[in-house]
């Protein structure tokens, strides 16, 4: 691990001195190599990860579209001037790379969360350091290896494995000088105050629960369908899975047809023809995923649809779970408290909207949220009034295209600048400014001046 910051460090000083019409031009052979390549990389991701094989494809290319955006760098890097701000004197800014940037990602994508960080950490000049989650490497060297056949010097771009001890190390190393993380609350909380009592600069996307609000004027076909999608797609491995729905008033009276929208999802292996829904990541996430749903029996929830004992021909042995319905659950059963990452939509009624905002209002996580509705007054009520860092309006995953940012907030998010877009590059930058002053007469300057400088004068 020590080699691999050292050869960051290395390369940092000629990587950051290369031109930037150099760099976007390494961006733009690598999102070619992407291109090519991504039926390759989203096979070996169903093959490690095990979501479904058109799953694995919309992972890679949603990390693809990272480094289209990149390739902006020309305009994206651009710093401010004030021109005769004073007499004989300019002010101008520009933006500099940070020296050797790291990156801790997830399981869930292993495509497209590392396209999050390294295009855009690289492409600003910065060397990156990105740990895997060790459970699904492949991607991730795939991915490094394109970028070394783009034209990337050695050094660049350094992969370390591991668990514990690669994130103490990465979140203590004093030569990183930013990190950036995805994956669970406990793990984001720990490194977001271990790695800025080092001093470093941290962005830490966490764990979530997200609400979709029903209302009764809602095109009724259209939203069970992205509900059931959703919910249940990826096996609910995705941090803005809508894995909770809020029915409001008659709305409620949709449960049986959700439920048997749920009963028709296949679930096989991901490499499967026809597969909805590939198995999770390990037998330790199927056991948390299947005890949740029973704590929710406990206390008293209903089980409409119950997936847990389901067996997939040929893969007796696998981590399936199928989808997962519990209705008539209260905000304070530990199925709502706690994030599920599982094929389970946890339904909750409310009678009125604004009893709905409150409810999303009152759980502490802000990732993200949809309402369905055919009302724009409706649409904007919650929109203005919900307190979560994205939103949907019939969009069951409001998940921003890279020209926007990743915007989770509150309990989701740890930090003070989020994810890709302009404030990926204002986190892998910090800002120079210059106040430049060539008078004529200071050829002839005959003694020095011992007042402060008042400059507007």
């Amino acid at each position: 691990m020590e080699a691999a910051v050292k050869s960051c460090k290395r390369a940092f000083n000629s990587w950051s001195e290369t031109s930037v019409l150099s760099r976007q031009q390494i961006f733009l052979r690598y999102q070619q190599l992407i291109k090519d390549n991504m039926k390759e990389i989203a096979k070996l991701i169903t093959k490690e990860q095990g979501k479904t094989l058109a799953d694995a494809e919309g992972d890679v290319f949603r990390g693809l579209q990272v480094v289209e955006y990149a390739c902006c760098v020309t305009s994206l890097l651009l710093g401010e001037t004030l021109p005769s701000i004073t007499k004989d004197m300019d002010t101008f800014t520009y933006r500099l790379p940070l020296g050797v940037s790291a990156g801790i990602t997830p399981f869930n994508f292993p495509a497209m969360i590392p396209l999050w960080m390294f295009p855009m950490a690289m492409v600003c000049g910065n060397t990156f350091l990105l740990k895997p989650s060790e459970s699904v490497p492949g991607a991730s060297m795939m991915l490094a290896k394109l970028l070394q056949d783009a034209g990337a010097p050695d050094g660049t771009l350094n992969i370390i494995h591991g668990q514990h001890a690669a994130v103490d190390f990465i979140c203590d190393h004093p030569d990183i000088k930013s990190i950036s993380f995805v994956g669970s609350n406990r793990a984001g909380e720990y490194i977001y105050e271990r790695g800025s009592k080092h001093g470093k600069r941290v962005q830490s996307n966490m764990g979530a629960k997200n609400h979709g609000v029903v209302m009764p004027d809602s095109n009724k076909e259209n939203t069970l369908n992205q509900l059931v999608g959703a919910a249940f797609g990826a096996a609910g491995q995705r941090c803005m899975a809508l894995s909770t729905a809020v029915l409001v008033g008659d709305a409620k009276a949709w449960l049986p047809e959700l439920v048997e929208k749920a009963k028709k999802l296949i679930v096989t292996a991901g490499d499967q023809p026809g597969a909805d829904i590939g198995p999770l990541i390990s037998p330790q996430a199927k056991k948390r995923v299947c005890d949740l749903v029973q704590s929710g029996i406990d206390e008293g929830a209903t089980l409409l649809l119950d997936g847990r004992g389901i067996q997939v021909k040929g893969y007796e042995k696998g981590n399936f779970v199928g989808p997962t319905v519990l209705a008539n659950v209260k905000p304070h059963m530990k199925c709502y408290t706690e994030e599920i990452f599982g094929p389970v939509l946890v339904v909750l009624e409310a009678n009125t909207l604004d009893e709905a905002i409150d409810i999303v209002n009152s759980n502490p996580y802000g990732n993200g949220t949809a309402i369905f509705t055919t009302n724009g007054a409706t649409a904007r009520k919650y929109s203005n009034l919900v307190d979560v860092g994205q939103i949907g309006v019939n969009v069951p995953i409001p998940v921003p295209l890279p020209m926007f940012s990743f915007t989770g907030s509150r309990a989701s998010f740890r930090g003070d600048i989020n994810f890709y877009g302009r404030q990926g590059i204002q986190f892998y930058t910090h800002i120079k400014t210059v106040i430049s002053q060539w008078k004529a007469e200071d050829a002839t300057l005959t003694g020095p001046a011992v007042v402060m400088p008042t400059m507007g004068r």
